[in-house]
């Protein structure tokens, strides 16, 4: 069973190298699981999971792939090199895009020889409020269209999706027990939302049915942020 500490994914949004290492160095051994997300990997690229694997740190590499099936598979193909334990696509994508990158990681790692990284969903940004999304033109609700792009990634072959906290307990009744929940959009207690709309504390998503959390800048922009991820830790055990 995962113990408590490595569900916590801390988002290492930064864009220098020094900065990240600064980090890592800080965090410590608290944390072993981070996200290199968009801003990193482009700024970084590389460098930055590189830096990861010289710390033995497990990387969530979270770029949000979008695009015809054949071009997600052959970047799907392109990521496995990296050796990330999680990845993702965008849900709306669709079933063809979702199952050629399912495909594409399975081949991909047979021939690295390695363990094939978890494929998971982006369903609705932890941003995103109900105006934002019918200003989009969508007719069904955040829960509703949050529940039909999980279940669609879970007949896709996908091993989960990411989803704000407040969907993760419907996900879970939806698409049974070994079915990957990560949720972002996580603030401790007493913590600034920022510029998240749906959020929960750590207690409250895993209750909820989550199985990683992801922070970002209650961590980042703590004094301390060793301290920060610990404290977040302990309200995750309770």
């Amino acid at each position: 069973m995962t113990i408590t500490r490595d569900r916590l994914i801390v988002a290492m949004d930064l864009s220098t190298l020094e900065s990240v290492k600064c980090t890592l160095d800080n965090i410590g051994d608290a944390v072993s699981y981070y996200k290199i997300g968009m801003e990193s990997f482009y700024s970084l690229g590389e460098a930055a999971l590189s830096l990861m694997a010289a710390n033995r740190k497990k990387v969530f590499l979270d770029l949000k792939l979008h695009d015809i099936p054949n071009t997600v598979s052959r970047s799907v193909k392109a990521l496995c090199r990296y050796a990330p334990a999680m990845t993702t696509l965008h849900a709306a994508g669709g079933p063809a895009m979702l199952r050629a990158a399912v495909e594409a990681a399975a081949e991909a790692s047979a021939q690295l020889d390695q363990e094939r990284p978890k494929l998971l969903g982006i369903t609705v940004l932890t941003s995103i409020d109900e105006t934002e999304w019918a200003a989009v033109g969508h007719t069904r609700s955040i829960r509703d269209s949050v529940l039909r792009l999980a279940d669609m990634c879970r007949q896709s072959g996908m091993d989960g999706v990411v989803a704000s906290p407040q969907e993760a307990a419907a996900i879970r009744q939806c698409c049974g027990p070994d079915f990957l929940i990560v949720t972002p959009g996580i603030r401790p207690l007493y913590g600034d939302k920022g510029d998240q709309s749906r959020t929960a504390t750590p207690a409250e998503a895993l209750r909820n049915g989550a199985d990683f959390l992801v922070v970002g800048r209650p961590i980042l922009a703590a004094a301390d942020p060793r301290i920060a991820a610990i404290e977040i830790v302990k309200e995750m055990e309770g």
